[in-house]
């Protein structure tokens, strides 16, 4: 008897199990491995499915065996053993030759090479977000950003007549024609032609006749008292206004790099934007992110030169604003893009720029924006001292007042990627019933 098992509802990887035990063991190489990818990718290749090359001594499973150098006699089954016969005494192994690989040759060992293999999107996910202690499910939901639209919701008996739905209409008056016994005109042809015949005979039947003349008047009646179509028969296209989240979004993110953003800093805000970038590209169908970095002046750049280039200068910070306003104005209408904002910068600049700050988050960006964060990183030791909200350099204290009149902005400080995660949880929270 064949016996069939479906195993269509399982994961496509038979070899699901033994994945995971193997990224596990190995998860101390690989988390290094991953790193190392991530710090050398674009902040769009976040979530992507990449390779991974570990060494193989993380990569084999743990088994007890004898010391090979121990003294004493062992027996041994060689299989296939085409060398040796009773009696040979088998050479011990030097230290160190453990089939390692390396650059000079040996005719008596082989060499392993590295073991490559590609990680899943949620792997590599999984692994990158470890250190900033992130709950499973916060990284599949956003706060929602929806637009009204009409969609189909089945049928309706009321309606306006262009919405009529004429099948399912006709399809309802023939199941009540049909329940009722409406007479078809065939019926009523056939019994006026068969009265017809009758009144032609020789000699006439007026019995016959008389019962046919009552058969037709009780079709004909039966016909106009059961119509073709009533309005209990009509039916109308019914549609709901449903809310849907707009399918294009646009994040800014804008960077200070004065002399007093060193590469640590760099490398905490990089993280912060990869992260947002993440987040919006799971949410959205299609993602556009705009780079501007600024000293004194502000300039739209690409993602390498955001990162990676050595300009530096003073710090003007109002600057960044007006060109984000600027590349808005010209490329991003709000009636098609969810627009998102993300700022990083060491808390200082120009004195009395903070304010001019302050006027244009307020009265131009804030209104435009879904949501704008903003980062301040410190250094460990800046960040016990400023310990309070309230306490901090010009421009924080000058976006906490921005902070107060929008829900949707953020302050948040940073000295550590662990830190990061606080920055989000606004951002990633459902919004209230």
């Amino acid at each position: 008897m064949t016996h069939f098992i479906d195993r269509r509802l399982n994961p496509k990887g038979k070899s699901l199990g033994n994945r995971q035990r193997f990224l596990r063991r190995a998860r101390a190489q690989i988390r290094e491995a991953v790193q190392k990818s991530l710090k050398e990718s674009a902040v769009a290749d976040l979530a992507k499915d990449r390779k991974i090359k570990i060494s193989t001594k993380g990569t084999k499973e743990p088994r007890f065996r004898l010391d090979p150098r121990a003294a004493g006699e062992r027996d041994f089954v060689l299989p296939g053993n085409k060398q040796f016969t009773s009696g040979d005494e088998i050479k011990k192994p030097r230290s160190g030759e453990d089939g390692a690989r390396g650059k000079q040759a040996s005719d008596a060992f082989e060499g392993e090479d590295d073991f490559e293999f590609t990680m899943t999107q949620d792997e590599v996910l999984d692994i990158f977000f470890e250190d900033l202690a992130l709950p499973n499910l916060v990284r599949t939901t956003l706060k929602e950003t929806p637009a009204k639209t009409w969609k189909r919701a089945g049928l309706t008996t009321a309606g306006s007549p262009n919405q009529i739905n004429l099948l399912r209409t006709m399809r309802h008056a023939q199941g009540r024609r049909l329940a009722m016994r409406r007479p078809s005109l065939k019926h009523i042809e056939a019994l006026e032609q068969a009265l017809q015949a009758a009144e032609c005979e020789e000699p006439q039947a007026p019995e016959k006749i008389a019962a046919l003349k009552e058969q037709l008047a009780k079709a004909n009646a039966r016909r106009k008292w059961v119509g073709f179509i009533d309005p209990v028969d009509v039916r109308f296209n019914a549609f709901t206004e449903q809310p849907v989240p707009t399918s294009q979004a646009v994040m800014f993110c804008l960077m200070d790099v004065s002399g007093s953003m060193g590469e640590r800093e760099k490398d905490l805000a990089k993280r912060f934007y990869m992260l947002l970038h993440l987040f919006l590209k799971r949410r959205y169908e299609k993602v556009d992110v705009v780079f501007i970095r600024h000293t004194h002046d502000a300039q739209e750049v690409d993602e390498q030169e955001f990162f990676y280039s050595r300009q530096s200068g003073g710090t003007i910070v109002s600057t960044a604003l007006d060109k984000m306003l600027e590349i808005q104005k010209a490329r991003y209408a709000t009636a098609d893009w969810n627009i998102y904002a993300a700022q990083a910068s060491d808390g200082y600049t120009q004195t009395g720029d903070a304010r001019h700050c302050v006027e244009l988050l307020n009265e131009q960006i804030m209104p435009l924006c879904q949501y704008y964060a903003y980062i301040e990183i410190l250094d460990e030791r800046e960040m016990e001292v400023f310990a309070s909200e309230d306490s901090g350099a010009e421009l924080w204290r000058a976006y906490r007042t921005v902070a107060e009149e929008w829900d949707n902005f953020a302050t948040k400080r940073i000295a550590r990627p662990a830190d990061i995660f606080p920055v989000f949880h606004e951002l990633f929270r459902k919004a209230e019933a």
